[in-house]
């Protein structure tokens, strides 16, 4: 059985019990970083051997895990933080470990997409998922525009280096749409910054962004965002 297990994105409170039994139970645990995984093995007392699995040797590291599966094995997939296969390693390993017929399952977690939704202010009941945007701007700006008539909260991953250039491209592509840019979610210092997209480019101008981001855009339509007028039926 392969199993992909969902890991804390901050709190280390935050890992499922169910996370920890499979982690106990298993033969072998691939990890994203073996250095972390370790770590966050021993903080819960648990020892497995390791394989690195991450995204410059995700075909060859695949090839070992398939191996060890075919043997009868049980192999934990494991990333850095949240669910692996979303933005990190692990879409090559599910899609070859069902086509040669092995068992594969997930042990639900920790997710930075839906956590950041449900803080925005913004509608969380449809939202589109867009991962990390190419970091030129030409290139963003197309990645953007495919969704700019989309009714639907948009969610972006970016890095503390692209994020103010991410802003200005959201702003030309989407105009001053409301959103929330989030870091450090579950960690002492989580931050949700919320306002409009020229507000937000603004705000990090004066306070430089440190960490990773998770940005989300309200959807074509959404002209006020519910932080600026009551609602009517209250």
């Amino acid at each position: 059985m392969l199993y992909l297990v969902a890991t804390p994105i901050g709190n280390l409170g935050d890992i499922t019990l169910r996370a920890l039994e499979t982690l106990r139970n298993v033969n072998l645990v691939a990890s994203e970083d073996t250095r972390k995984t370790g770590l966050l093995l021993k903080h819960f007392g648990i020892h497995k051997p390791q394989i690195a699995f991450h995204e410059h040797n995700e075909k060859r590291a695949a090839r070992r895990v398939l191996a060890a599966l075919a043997e009868g094995r049980s192999v934990a997939l494991v990333t850095n933080a949240g669910m692996p296969g979303i933005s990190d390693p692990g879409f090559t390993l599910v899609r070859e470990a069902i086509r040669a017929g092995f068992d594969v399952t997930a042990i639900p977690g920790p997710s930075a997409v839906v956590m950041a939704v449900v803080l925005s202010g913004l509608p969380a009941h449809s939202f589109t998922f867009r991962g990390f945007p190419p970091r030129k701007s030409g290139a963003r700006q197309r990645f953007l525009a495919i969704d700019a008539a989309s009714p639907h909260t948009l969610v972006f991953y970016e890095s503390p280096y692209r994020l103010l250039k991410f802003l200005d491209d959201a702003l030309t592509v989407y105009g001053n749409r409301p959103a929330a840019v989030a870091n450090e979610l579950t960690k002492l210092f989580e931050n949700v910054q919320r306002g409009r997209l020229a507000e937000l480019r603004a705000w990090f101008e004066q306070n430089p962004p440190r960490g990773e981001y998770t940005v989300v855009v309200a959807g074509a339509g959404v002209d006020v965002p519910p932080w600026e007028v009551p609602d009517a039926a209250e």
